[in-house]
């Protein structure tokens, strides 16, 4: 393995340096990512029982004790239901893009060392088989088996960085649709949650049954259909 590595040169330094950072972010986005990290059960559970506004100050308590992305919408989406629905739904997706762009943090890098971790290999082997037809020209070497060790030597970067690249691809797809799937998760239980909230509200504003007060039109019609009072002869 040492040979290996050594037969790559410099470009096969860059090379483990880039496979370390690789397995550095799919280790930390591996734990970052999980369920219980983003949109703990325990939210989910409380956030459906809630349905009405006497579940409300239990609810926030329990998110303010369980941080996590869910937890936090959830906390603006109770800040904001004194304010028209539209608009807490906005507040909701302004966070909502803040957090996404948390858990898409590292994923660039993945991104990044996919394109060049190859194009560093093909760099190195290039480079490797331009010193070694360089040595043969000079050195007036002929033996084919010398020529042959010496290629399969350079081509060493380019299977390295195809090693480090096919992973790296891998990781970044996994953690983007998994990213994607729990988005839409939790907007789907933020949904139904404003849903109930804004239907007691206005249940609540609702106006009960009565006299209700007529409009002008009304009025004037009422007065003409009216008997007129009887005059003294």
């Amino acid at each position: 393995m040492i040979q290996f590595l050594q037969a790559g040169g410099p470009f096969m330094i860059l090379l483990v340096l880039a496979s370390i950072v690789s397995l550095t972010f799919i280790i930390e986005r591996g734990l970052a990512l999980r369920r219980q990290r983003v949109a703990p059960d325990v939210i989910e559970d409380a956030l459906e029982r809630c349905q009405d506004k006497d579940g409300l100050g239990q609810l926030q308590v329990l998110c303010q004790q369980q941080p996590s992305a869910l937890s936090r919408l959830v906390l603006v989406a109770i800040e904001h239901l004194p304010w028209p629905k539209q608009e807490n739904v906005d507040c909701i997706q302004t966070r909502a893009r803040h957090e996404v762009v948390q858990l898409e943090r590292g994923l660039v890098v993945l991104e990044i060392i996919t394109g060049i971790a190859p194009l560093l290999g093909l760099v190195g082997t290039l480079h490797g088989m331009i010193t070694l037809f360089g040595d043969i020209g000079s050195a007036g070497l002929g033996d084919a088996n010398v020529v042959a060790r010496g290629i399969s030597i350079t081509l060493n970067t380019t299977l390295m960085g195809l090693l480090i690249a096919i992973p790296s691809l891998i990781a970044w797809s996994y953690f983007s649709r998994r990213i994607e799937s729990l988005a839409v998760e939790m907007e789907t239980l933020l949904d139904e949650f404003l849903r109930r909230q804004y239907r007691v509200a206005d249940a609540g504003r609702a106006r009960p049954s009565g006299p209700r007060v007529g409009t002008r039109r009304n009025t004037a019609a009422v007065a003409e259909s009216a008997p007129a009072p009887a005059t003294g002869s």
